[in-house]
């Protein structure tokens, strides 16, 4: 189990990309398989956490800045960002990486900032309009 990302115990602390509100995330197992657990206020997410390394790749191959695009599940992500990415049936999984139905996206608001912390990628923290890239 990877403790950098904390336990349920500790867990990680972290701020959104525009460092507006805090959040938590760590790892623990689900059916046999480690998931990262990302708790906003009361509110549970839970992601694959090969995302992590497949989303460091994909931006080592991309070899530039990428917006974040985050946006909800319901709501359709903008093309060419991370939140695109981390649903697309082209990324490795082939779908999503929120596993939690009903409450799979925001991936480019919670993952990029996990990375940034592990030292993967570099985040912007402007208001909106955020960016990642990786190290």
């Amino acid at each position: 189990m990877n403790t950098k990302i904390g336990t349920k115990e500790k867990p990680l602390v972290l701020k959104t990309p525009p460092l507006s509100s805090e959040y938590t995330m760590h790892v623990d197992e689900k059916e046999g398989k480690e998931v990262l657990v990302c708790t906003v206020g009361k509110t549970v997410l839970l992601y694959d956490i090969r995302s992590l390394s497949d989303l460091h790749l994909m931006l080592k191959e991309h070899n530039d800045w990428m917006e974040l695009g985050s946006a909800d599940e319901q709501k359709d992500a903008k093309e060419g960002t991370v939140e695109a990415w981390g649903r697309s049936k082209n990324n490795p999984i082939g779908g999503w990486y929120g596993m939690k139905k009903g409450l799979r996206g925001r991936f480019g608001m919670y993952i990029p900032p996990l990375m940034e912390a592990l030292g993967l990628a570099e985040v912007t923290h402007e208001a909106r309009g955020n960016k990642m890239r990786a190290i």
